[in-house]
């Protein structure tokens, strides 16, 4: 399966009053595995962008004005994430800015383009109804480091929501383990081999102290909800 993680920057809030997307990214998975292949672009508005807007991203026109027009890259855009599952978090606020951008170049919407959306928002709040679901929130819940985001940016936001969305969606079909004994043959008859003998090593004290400050320090990172000193201690 491939899907593309996306996000946006955006002049504002809402398309239908002409804001306008300043960058978007993408980060491409096949079968939940990164693939190394993304898109990134910062885009020409060809318009101011909202103080409150700014106070976000950090983003200004006077920074974006040499920077590519979405018409000139929606080619590359549309080539790298067309036929691909898109995971968006609040994806219609996304999608709703996406559509405009494409009716502005006449291209078809993101209903034609994408083969299905999945929004991670909606996903969360089933998943912790009554939380807060956002990004950060979701980045503290499944222990992303995201203190590096100090502002929304559409690559680094793709980048944690892949993480949110692995973990968020990771499962275990079964419980059971089955490990295949090898056989062999012996005058005709399938017979199980003997098995060698497993060699237990056992840690030093150097190594049992080096386990228990990495432990402390993951206690620290998980604020004090560290699930293997729980169940140890």
């Amino acid at each position: 399966m491939r899907q593309i993680v996306l996000d946006t920057e955006t002049t504002g809030l809402d398309p239908k009053q002409g804001h306008r997307i300043i960058e978007v990214a993408g980060v491409e998975f096949v079968n939940r595995r990164p693939t190394g292949r993304h898109i990134h672009f910062y885009l020409n508005p060809e318009r101011e962008i909202d103080s409150g807007a700014t106070d976000v991203h950090g983003l200004t026109w006077e920074m974006l004005r040499d920077k590519a027009k979405f018409a000139d890259v929606v080619n590359e855009f549309v080539e790298f994430a067309q036929g691909a599952e898109w995971i968006i978090h609040n994806a219609p606020f996304d999608i709703a800015f996406l559509d405009e951008e494409l009716k502005r170049v006449s291209l078809p919407s993101v209903a034609a383009i994408a083969a299905d959306v999945i929004d991670t928002l909606a996903l969360a709040r089933e998943h912790f109804p009554g939380k807060k679901n956002n990004l950060d929130a979701l980045c503290e819940r499944f222990g992303v480091a995201n203190a590096h985001r100090t502002l929304h940016g559409a690559m680094l936001d793709a980048q944690l929501l892949a993480e949110v969305y692995l973990a968020m969606t990771r499962g275990q079909e079964s419980l059971t383990i089955d490990i295949a004994v090898p056989m062999a043959i012996i005058d005709g008859m399938l017979a199980a081999e003997t098995l060698a003998a497993v060699r237990v090593v056992m840690p030093s004290a150097d190594e049992l102290e080096l386990h228990r400050s990495y432990l402390a320090e993951l206690q620290r990172e998980c604020r004090g909800v560290c699930l293997w000193i729980t169940l140890t201690t």
